[in-house]
């Protein structure tokens, strides 16, 4: 099995260290940033199997981030994308699904969800 590739886009430093963690923890090879735009930064130079964005984010929000991302043609345009966020209402929903998101996880969430997530995702890559 080939590591898996995840980048994270958090700006809260807390959060994202415990994600980074966790998910390193399962074995998945992680990338972080702290915005918006340096998770774009990323996004175009290197390939990911996952990508994990926060809703709120200076630079970008984690739905433009995935709006740039769907339209970018890059290696990544077509990779899952989980979008984390404490903004939980039906236009935010609909307003992630437009935008190309493939799971929305409202916080707070448990990153043991966040790791069945993850791996249900990559898995479906895999088939």
């Amino acid at each position: 099995m080939t590591e898996k590739k995840i980048l994270i886009a958090e700006d809260e430093p807390a959060l994202r260290f415990l994600l980074m963690e966790t998910l390193e923890d399962e074995g998945y090879v992680m990338t972080e940033a702290e915005d918006g735009q340096l998770a774009k930064d990323r996004l175009a130079q290197q390939e990911y199997d996952l990508v994990v964005l926060d809703y709120m984010m200076p630079e970008a929000t984690g739905i433009e981030v995935c709006e740039w991302l769907r339209a970018s043609g890059n290696a990544n345009a077509g990779k899952p994308v989980i979008l984390l966020t404490a903004k939980a209402q039906e236009q935010d929903r609909l307003r992630a699904e437009q935008a190309g998101v493939t799971l929305f996880m409202s916080k707070p969430f448990s990153p043991l969800a966040l790791i069945d997530a993850a791996e249900e995702l990559l898995e479906r890559e895999d088939a």
